[in-house]
C-alpha cells in the first residue's frame, strides 16, 4: 500500500511540475503512476488529499530531526533547525508546493480555508515540540504567533528561493531571534 502512495506521490509532483498545481488533473497521474482512477480513489480522495500528505511528509522529516542536533544552540537556532528540515524536504518541489498552497487559499476553495489554519497551528506547534523549547504562558503564546509570522514570510519566499533555500533561511534567521529574549524554564 505504501509503495502505491509513494509512486502516485511522484507521478504527482511530476505531473505538477509540468502543468503546475492548480492544472494538475488525477486522470493524468494515474496515468503516469501506471493505475486507474478507482486506484487512486482508494489512496487520495482527491488532490487536496495528495497536498496533505506531501506536507505530512515534510512535518514527519522535521519531527525525525534527532535531539543531538540542537544541543548547545539557542532557541531560535533551534526553531530554525527544525523549519529547516521542514522546508528542505520540500526544496525539489518547493514551486509545486507553493501552487498546492495557493489552490488550498484559492476564493473558490473556502472548504480549505479551515482545514488549513489548524494545520498551520498544528505545524507552528510541533516546530515549538521539535526545537524543544518550552516556554509557559505568556511567552509560549508569544513564541506561537511570533512563529507563526516568521513561518508566513519565509514561505512566502520559499518557492522562489534557490536550491540552497538561502534567502528562506536568511527569513527565518532574522525573524526568530526574538525566541532569545523569551523567558524560558530553568
Amino acid at each position: 500500500m505504501e509503495e502505491l502512495r509513494g509512486r502516485i506521490m511522484a507521478a504527482a509532483m511530476a505531473e505538477a511540475e509540468t502543468s503546475g498545481w492548480y492544472e494538475l488533473r488525477l486522470h493524468r497521474v494515474a496515468d503516469r503512476a501506471g493505475i486507474t482512477l478507482p486506484d487512486l480513489l482508494r489512496e487520495f480522495r482527491d488532490a487536496d488529499a495528495i497536498a496533505d500528505a506531501w506536507f505530512a511528509g515534510a512535518l514527519a522529516a522535521m519531527l525525525a530531526m534527532p535531539e543531538e542536533e540542537l544541543a548547545g544552540l539557542p532557541p531560535s537556532r533551534r526553531v530554525e533547525h527544525a523549519l529547516m528540515r521542514w522546508f528542505t524536504h520540500q526544496a525539489t518541489h518547493r514551486r509545486v508546493a507553493g501552487g498546492m498552497l495557493r489552490a488550498k487559499m484559492h476564493a473558490s476553495h473556502p472548504h480549505h480555508w479551515g482545514p488549513a489554519i489548524f494545520n498551520l497551528s498544528r505545524l507552528m506547534h510541533w516546530a515549538l515540540e521539535a526545537a524543544r523549547l518550552d516556554a509557559r504562558g505568556l511567552a509560549r503564546q508569544a513564541e506561537e504567533v511570533g512563529l507563526t509570522l516568521v513561518f508566513l514570510a519565509a514561505l512566502a519566499v520559499f518557492p522562489r528561493d534557490d536550491d540552497s533555500l538561502t534567502r528562506t533561511r536568511a527569513t527565518l534567521r532574522r525573524g526568530l531571534r526574538f525566541l532569545d529574549r523569551l523567558p524560558r524554564r530553568t
